[in-house]
């Protein structure tokens, strides 16, 4: 194969690793890469260039990996990472944990210590004692290459993981004698997705289960994200209602008669869950960070099912390890959760199976959901100044707008249930990990994976303050993003967990700068709006923030 399709031939003195790398990732779709150039990583920057790749330069790699994460979220496309070696590998770690715990993919690229000097500790710029081992107990993978081809093949072994089994982050290491040393081989042909064989005898279990099912509910996580017209397809040949966790959010329209939202942590829809004959649940390990201490499905505690009840469930996820996580499963379908739906209803038609025989006329799938909706009031408190922010900035921005938040209540006390999303890539969130700083750069990937589409981020004063110097990479950009800052004097529900343990609160209340002014400060626009006058105000400011080219920053000050 040739090298590349680019005919000019690179001089010898740059054919490298580096450019073994780069070619690599052209090869395999890649247009966008997020880091910070560095003296031991500019043989990977030498390259960019040619083969057609922008480089986006945050202002610290956190936000370069999580800028990669908000990419791949809109984009579909894998995020890429370029650290340079010791504190900016070190640096984007928290970012790519934060995609192991939320399944999603990231390739991180970095030189390491030349050859043959590992674990040396002679004082080298930026020596690391084992950056690889070190990333190799927090990510899916961590490889230290040996060769040129080497690292070129991890690349491609990267992207076929990533089409092919559960997705996560991946580091490939490349010594600096590598990555500035001869490569004299060919860029790798794009390795076929090796998903898992559907079992035919699981298909057929679970297609008899549900055509007899008589009050089926679907449970849909970040798993099945890429199967949402499937999920559809099969709630509304079921007509059963679908609730989704956080990063399932919008894989069925939430104005679908059939959507319970992304709530699986309300009492109601847990209620429904354990009434159901047949569970489904697709793609997630249903987690406490999404239940919130409650309990999916007929369970006494977590992991045990009551015994008093016949509920079958069937699980289905593309790893096999989560088949069994906090709910047993009585059918088990180790499969992509689109394949597995496609292949479920096929075999349903072939049967000629109604999947309606066993209702009662009077409740259909829409009805249930009816119901459950009418108790949500009591379930949630949809007057929270998180979720009047969440819906006035969708009024502003409109039903397209993609939402970035962070680890700040105003998101999860807030956007992810007030938010109304009609696809999976609205909600940009990580309610695993949990992390602070991720909504600002997130948003920025977003952007940057979609430029026409509306984005936003919705995030606490404290969260801001995480990664708020991307607000300059945003100005830098020419973005015009909505950076809606709602500021309660720092971490609220902290203190009141504090007050709640009998702890007089101290640590949580926060000088914070004129956000307004800041943003200003940053090349971008600014504004402060009292929560008094959010309904009159917010939603204008929005929308004549996504018509700037550059960021706004929209101060809401809480209690003034």
């Amino acid at each position: 194969m040739a090298d590349d399709k680019n005919s000019a031939a690179p001089s010898e003195e740059f054919r490298n690793g580096g450019r073994a790398v780069i070619a690599t990732l052209a090869a395999h779709g890649v247009d966008t890469i997020f880091g910070i150039p560095g003296t031991h990583n500019l043989e990977f920057y030498r390259h960019l260039s040619e083969f057609g790749i922008r480089a986006i330069t945050p202002r610290h790699e956190q936000g370069a990996g999580y800028g990669a994460d908000g990419y791949f979220l809109v984009s579909g496309k894998p995020g890429v990472v370029i650290t340079t070696s010791g504190p900016g590998l070190t640096n984007v770690i928290t970012a790519a944990a934060t995609a192991y715990a939320e399944s999603r993919p990231m390739l991180i690229l970095s030189p390491g210590v030349p050859t043959g000097m590992e674990r040396a500790d002679v004082g080298m710029l930026h020596e690391t004692k084992d950056s690889s081992g070190a990333l190799n107990r927090l990510l899916v993978s961590s490889q230290r290459t040996r060769t040129a081809e080497g690292a070129a093949q991890a690349v491609a072994e990267a992207f076929a993981m990533f089409s092919s089994s559960r997705p996560g982050p991946v580091h490939i290491e490349v010594p600096l004698d590598v990555l500035e040393g001869a490569w004299n081989g060919s860029v790798p042909t794009p390795i076929p997705g090796r998903r898992p064989g559907l079992d035919s005898r699981v298909v057929s279990r679970a297609a008899e289960a549900v055509a007899g099912a008589a009050r089926p509910l679907i449970v849909a996580g970040g798993g099945a994200r890429r199967a949402s017209a499937e999920v559809r397809a099969f709630a509304e040949r079921l007509d059963a209602p679908v609730a989704t966790t956080a990063n399932g959010k919008g894989i069925i329209s939430e104005t679908h008669p059939l959507s319970l939202g992304s709530n699986v942590r309300f009492p109601s829809v847990q209620a429904e869950s354990a009434a159901a004959d047949v569970l489904i649940v697709l793609g997630s390990e249903l987690a406490d960070s999404d239940l919130w201490g409650g309990l999916i499905g007929a369970q006494t505690s977590v992991g045990i099912r009551d015994e008093n009840s016949a509920q079958l469930v069937i699980r289905c996820d593309i790893d096999p390890d989560q088949l069994g996580k906090n709910l047993g499963g009585d059918i088990l379908a180790c499969a992509d959760a689109g394949e597995f739906l496609t292949t479920l209803m096929a075999e349903l038609d072939h049967d000629g199976a109604t999947t309606t025989s066993a209702r009662d006329a009077s409740s259909t799938g829409s009805d249930r959901v009816a119901a459950i909706r009418g108790s949500w009031n009591s379930d949630f408190d949809f007057e929270s100044i998180g979720a009047r922010v969440t819906r006035l900035v969708e009024q502003g921005a409109g039903p397209a707008v993609v939402v970035a938040g962070d680890s700040s209540q105003v998101t999860y006390d807030g956007s992810v249930h007030a938010l109304t999303a009609s696809t999976p890539d609205q909600l940009l969130y990580m309610p695993g990990f949990a992390t602070l700083g991720y909504g600002i750069p997130a948003a920025i990937g977003a952007k940057l994976a979609d430029s026409a589409r509306p984005v936003a981020c919705i995030l606490g004063d404290g969260a801001a303050m995480f990664s708020i110097q991307e607000l300059m990479t945003a100005s830098e950009l020419g973005l015009g993003i909505p950076f809606v800052i709602v500021d309660n004097g720092g971490y609220a529900e902290i203190e009141a967990q504090m007050v709640d343990r009998t702890i007089e609160p101290f640590a949580v209340k926060l000088a914070r700068p004129d956000f307004a002014a800041l943003g200003h400060s940053m090349g971008g626009a600014g504004v402060t709006i009292a929560e008094s006058d959010i309904d009159e105000m917010l939603p204008a400011a929005v929308a004549e923030a996504l018509e700037r080219t550059v960021p706004t920053t929209i101060h809401i000050t809480v209690g003034c």
